[in-house]
C-alpha cells in the first residue's frame, strides 16, 4: 500500500469540482482512498486524522491545491495523479469555452462584462471569501456565499453592511438558492409560481420547492440564508431581510418559512416581522415549538411535507387544512404498506438504519420517529443523551449524517459521491436484527448525475445479504431536473425499494412497521410466557 501527495502550487477549484474529482480518483481500480482540497489549516487538520497523512502536507500552504492518493502500489498512484491532472484540464477548458473566450481577471472586470449583473455567487477559500464578499457588496451586488469557514464576527458584518445597502448576503455555507427562477448550487429546476421560500436550511429548501412542484404549485423565490443567520448572535439578519423582499415581491403570494429551531431571541424577531406582513405565512422550525401568539394567516408545521403542502393549498384554493387531509390519506396508505412489511420480518429484526446525505433530514426523521418509536441513536442527536460515540458503529436504531464534515472534508459531499453510504448499505444490511434501512436520494444540479447506475449495486447486494429487509426511500426531485426523477423512482421500485413522496413519508412508514414489528414480537413473547405457565 502506498500513499503520497501531489502539490500544486497557487491553483485554486471550486469545492463541487474538487469533490468530483476526488469522487472519480476513488472510483478506480487499486486506488483505496483519496482526498483533493485546498490545503487550508481545516483541511490539513481534518486530512491528518483520515489515515491519509504525508509529511509533504506540510509543506503545503492555503493557496496550494493538494492531491493525496492510497493506492496498491507506485503504477496506480502515478496513473491516479494524472488522471486527475487530466479532470482539471477538462474542467480549465469547459469554462474557458462556455465563457466563451471572455475570462474575467478581476472582479471589476466581470463587473464590467457583465453590465446590469447585481448578485455574485462565491465559493473561495473560506480565508479569502468575506474579504471578497465585501468587495462584491461595495459593488452592489447581492451575495451568495456557497463558502465556508467565515468567521461568525465576519457575517455579521458583512450582513449588517448588506442591510445599510438594501442588498442580501445568503451565507456563507449556503448551499442552496433559486433565484428568478436560475437553480443556484446544490437546487432542483422547479415551476415557477407564486410561493416564496426563505429558508436556512439548504436541504430544507430541496424538498419543500420539490414538493411544491410536484404538486402543481410554483416557487418565485427561494432565498438561502445559511444555517448560522438564525442563531442568536447573528439574529436573522438575512432571513428578515429576504423576508420584507418577498413581502414586496409582487410575484410573490404566499411565503414559506424553512429552519431549524432558531434561538427563542430569534423566534421572536421573526414572529413579530410576519405580524406586520399582510400575505398568507407557512411555516416549519423542525424540532422547535411556538408558544408565542401568532396572527390569524400564519401556518405552523411539524414537518417540511405539511409545510409545502399548506404552503400549496393556500396558493391555489386559500385552504390550508387540506394539507392535513392529504397527509391523512398518505398516511392510511402507509399503514397498509407497514403492515404487510412487518409479517415478512424474523424474530430477531427489531432495528432501523437510517443512512442520509441531508443533514436537514436527519432531524426531520428523528422528529417523526420519536412519536412512533421513541428517540434515535445519531452523529447529529436532536437529544445529546443519544449522540453515537463512533458515527461509523451504529446500534439499535440508528440514523447518520453522511454530509457532516467529519465524512466530507477532503472528499466529495455524499450527494455526489455514494461510495461511503453504499459500504454502509451493504455492511449493515448484514446484521440480522436490522429491519428497516431508511434513504434519502437528493437530485438536482450539483448533485450525483448517475444515481441510479452508482447506488443500485448495493441495493441489490443488500436484499441478497437480507432478503426480508424493508429498504425505504424518498426521491427529492422533479422531472425537470438532469437525473429526471421518475426514471429514479421507477429503478427503485423495481429493485425492491419501497418509494414514498417525501421524507417526512419514509420515516413515518419506517417507523410504523418497527411498530408493527415490535407488536408482533411481543405477542409471540406473550404467547411463550402463557405456554410456559400453563
Amino acid at each position: 500500500m502506498k500513499i503520497n501527495t501531489l502539490i500544486k502550487g497557487g491553483m485554486y477549484y471550486d469545492s463541487v469540482t474538487l469533490m468530483q474529482v476526488a469522487k472519480e480518483l476513488s472510483s478506480m481500480k487499486g486506488i483505496m482512498d483519496s482526498a483533493v482540497v485546498m490545503a487550508t489549516a481545516e483541511n490539513k487538520s481534518i486530512v491528518k486524522t483520515s489515515g491519509l497523512y504525508t509529511q509533504d502536507l506540510d509543506k503545503a500552504s492555503d493557496n496550494d491545491l493538494v492531491i493525496i492518493v492510497k493506492a496498491d502500489n507506485a503504477a496506480i498512484l502515478s496513473k491516479g495523479f494524472k488522471r486527475a491532472d487530466e479532470i482539471l484540464k477538462e474542467k480549465r477548458k469547459t469554462v474557458a469555452s462556455s465563457s466563451k473566450g471572455k475570462n474575467a481577471q478581476s472582479l471589476d472586470n466581470a463587473v464590467e462584462m457583465l453590465e446590469g449583473a447585481n448578485m455574485a455567487l462565491i465559493s473561495v477559500a473560506g480565508k479569502y471569501a468575506g474579504s471578497l464578499a465585501e468587495r462584491c457588496l461595495d459593488k452592489d451586488l447581492n451575495v451568495m456565499l456557497f463558502s465556508d469557514n467565515i468567521s461568525l464576527e465576519a457575517e455579521i458584518a458583512l450582513k449588517k453592511k448588506a442591510l445599510k445597502k438594501n442588498l442580501l448576503v445568503m451565507g456563507p455555507d449556503c448551499g442552496t438558492a433559486i433565484i428568478n427562477g436560475a437553480p443556484l448550487a446544490f437546487a432542483n429546476s422547479v415551476k415557477r409560481g407564486n410561493i416564496g421560500i426563505v429558508a436556512a436550511s439548504g436541504t430544507g429548501l430541496q424538498e419543500v420547492s420539490c414538493i411544491i412542484s410536484n404538486e402543481g404549485g410554483g416557487i418565485s423565490q427561494g432565498i438561502g440564508t445559511g444555517s448560522r443567520d438564525v442563531k442568536k448572535e447573528v439574529g436573522a439578519i438575512s432571513f428578515l431581510a429576504a423576508l420584507k423582499d418577498l413581502e414586496k415581491d409582487d410575484k410573490t403570494d404566499v411565503i414559506l418559512l424553512v429552519s431549524k429551531p432558531p434561538h427563542p431571541s430569534v423566534m421572536k424577531k421573526i414572529i413579530k416581522a410576519a405580524k406586520n406582513i399582510k400575505k398568507p405565512i407557512a411555516a416549519v422550525f423542525l424540532g422547535g415549538s411556538l408558544k408565542m401568539k401568532l396572527k390569524d394567516n400564519f401556518y405552523l408545521a411539524k414537518t417540511l411535507q405539511e409545510a409545502a403542502l399548506k404552503a400549496v393549498y393556500i396558493a391555489k384554493e386559500g385552504k390550508p387544512h387540506q394539507a392535513k387531509v392529504k397527509i391523512f390519506d398518505i398516511n392510511i396508505e402507509l399503514e397498509k404498506i407497514a403492515i404487510e412489511h412487518a409479517k415478512n420480518k424474523s424474530s430477531k429484526q427489531k432495528y432501523l438504519r437510517g443512512l442520509f446525505t441531508g443533514g436537514t433530514f436527519v432531524s426531520e426523521s428523528q422528529i417523526v420517529l420519536k412519536d412512533i418509536i421513541g428517540h434515535t441513536w445519531s452523529n447529529v442527536p436532536l437529544d445529546k443523551k443519544y449522540k453515537l460515540k463512533n458515527s461509523l458503529s451504529l446500534k439499535e436504531n440508528s440514523i447518520i449524517d453522511l454530509g457532516e464534515d467529519e465524512f466530507t472534508v477532503g472528499r466529495p459531499h455524499p450527494m455526489i459521491d455514494f461510495s461511503l453510504r453504499n459500504k454502509l448499505i451493504i455492511s449493515e444490511s448484514k446484521k440480522a436484527d436490522i429491519a428497516v434501512m431508511l434513504l434519502d436520494m437528493v437530485l438536482g444540479y450539483g448533485s450525483n448525475m448517475k444515481p441510479i447506475e452508482d447506488i443500485m449495486p448495493a441495493i441489490n447486494q443488500a436484499f441478497k445479504n437480507n432478503r426480508k429487509l424493508s429498504i425505504i426511500a424518498s426521491v427529492t426531485g422533479t422531472e425537470t431536473d438532469p437525473q429526471t426523477r421518475s426514471k429514479v423512482v421507477n429503478a427503485l421500485i423495481k429493485a425492491g425499494v419501497v418509494v414514498v413522496d417525501s421524507n417526512a413519508s419514509a420515516s413515518r412508514l419506517a417507523g410504523e412497521i418497527l411498530r408493527h414489528v415490535c407488536r408482533k414480537i411481543s405477542q409471540v413473547t406473550g404467547r411463550r410466557k402463557n405456554k410456559k405457565q400453563t
